[in-house]
């Protein structure tokens, strides 16, 4: 078949190379002059099956409340006078109970290890390198309470074959030595082995070109202006070239939107409403002064809700949520704010080791946003529209990177007329069929690897 996929992030690239792999020709449409420049350019670096806990939970609408009144809150909900976004609000708080949980993150997990395989077998077909530590990741606490709770969501996890374990101070610390001189702060932790890092933008972008290679048409600096439907199914898709104005309809056996946040708007303009709202999220990218003392394990910081990686010569610290639609300025004051905030806490866990002045002080941080397409669940949707030929891969949040490789070879076989072989609910028609995988298909082992 000819395929059009709309979007070269983790999960458009994905999804072009898995229909390649298979035999159908592709035409990948971006507007940005190379692919994983927007949600996908500078993201937390975790291939994290082992955290995937959905944002919705018992005590989420609580902490949503009091953390509006904090510039540096980890997940701050900034009114607008928008129904989309109250609605997604809305339909957020159904989903903040126990039993929506344990069923969110089922399908999280599923979804999370059938992509870790995925992205294994890419790495071995392909030997893309792109910044790769196995080396797991690593949850560390500095407040006791929070840390008590740290074996009850330990065992959720492990219900799902996810072997996330319950560490102390002193584990923690032989685990990842760099953390000794933040070391007295720290409680204890969790730690999964299997888990690792990697940059996103890098693989994504050797993946296209790889894409290139076999035959794919990438039609980089082309706007996606419209959809065009009869109601029943999309028969073309038009899009713009940036660069010379000249307009023109691409016509296909299968259209894929794999817009991220986008998806949204360009999906309501053929009639069709996804639950699929932008939450905006930062990163810092600095150099390391002194590398030998730098972290090579990945980490989470439960106080800040920030990850942290180690990227070649460079770490990169990530966190912070906004929903406040799509803006993606850095250069207001709660922005700014939010940037120090993660810079200042590198320091905090790690003196000395990068360069954390700010541009005035002579450094040379890299700070950048992107718009983390959330579904209320958390739950990407992948799979049919209601309209004939048009398919959707979006609403990842941010387990972009996580999910993208099995999220693109899912697809594909959908598309392709195969079931994946896991238990995920995908959207329409025969798609939502379940197909249940051994209890080993779902645990991550060391060989894996997450996204």
């Amino acid at each position: 078949m000819q395929v059009t996929v709309l979007g070269a992030g983790i999960i458009g690239v994905s999804t072009a190379w898995h229909l390649l792999q298979r035999g159908h020709e592709v035409t990948l449409v971006d507007r940005q002059p190379d692919a994983a420049l927007e949600t996908s350019f500078a993201n937390a670096a975790q291939i994290s099956v082992s955290y995937c806990e959905p944002w919705a939970n018992k005590d989420a609408p609580l902490k949503t409340l009091k953390w509006m009144f904090s510039d540096e809150s980890p997940l701050l909900f900034r009114p607008q006078l928008d129904w989309a976004q109250w609605r997604w609000g809305l339909q957020f708080l159904a989903q903040c109970n126990d039993a929506a949980f344990v069923r969110n993150v089922a399908q999280l997990v599923a979804l999370g290890a059938y992509s870790h395989a995925a992205l294994k077998d890419v790495v071995a077909d392909t030997g893309i390198e792109y910044h790769r530590l196995e080396r797991g990741i690593a949850h560390y606490y500095t407040d006791q309470k929070s840390f008590d709770g740290a074996a009850e969501a330990a065992a959720v996890m492990q219900r799902f074959g996810v072997q996330r374990s319950v560490v102390s101070r002193t584990e923690l610390l032989a685990i990842e030595p760099a953390l000794q001189a933040f070391g007295e702060r720290i409680v204890g932790g969790t730690y999964t082995k299997s888990d690792e890092s990697g940059d996103a933008r890098v693989f994504t972008q050797k993946l296209a070109a790889l894409c290139a290679q076999r035959g794919a048409q990438l039609l980089w600096g082309h706007d996606v202006e419209q959809l065009e439907s009869d109601g029943s199914e999309v028969r073309q898709v038009r899009v713009r070239d940036r660069a010379t104005g000249v307009a023109r309809a691409l016509k296909a056996d299968a259209f894929v939107v794999a817009c991220g946040s986008y998806t949204t708007p360009l999906l309501k303009s053929v009639g069709l409403h996804v639950p699929i709202y932008p939450g905006k999220g930062y990163s810092a990218t600095l150099p390391l002064l002194q590398p030998e003392r730098a972290p090579s394990v990945s980490m989470i910081d439960d106080q800040m809700k920030c990850a942290i990686s180690r990227l070649g010569n460079q770490l990169r610290v990530a966190g912070t949520i906004e929903l406040g639609g799509f803006d993606l300025s850095l250069d207001t004051p709660l922005a700014r704010k939010r940037c120090e905030m993660l810079v200042r806490r590198i320091e905090q866990v790690f003196p000395g080791v990068a360069d954390t002045r700010t541009p005035a002080q002579g450094g040379n941080p890299q700070f950048w946003c992107g718009l983390r397409p959330a579904t209320p669940t958390n739950i990407p949707l992948i799979g049919r529209t209601r309209l004939r030929r048009l398919w959707i891969n979006a609403g990842h949040g941010t387990l972009g990177w996580t999910h993208g490789a099995g999220s693109g070879k899912a697809l594909a076989e959908l598309i392709h007329g195969e079931q994946p072989a896991m238990t995920f609910g995908f959207q329409g028609g025969a798609a939502r069929t379940k197909v249940s995988l051994p209890a080993a298909r779902l645990q991550t082992s060391s060989t894996s690897a997450r996204s």
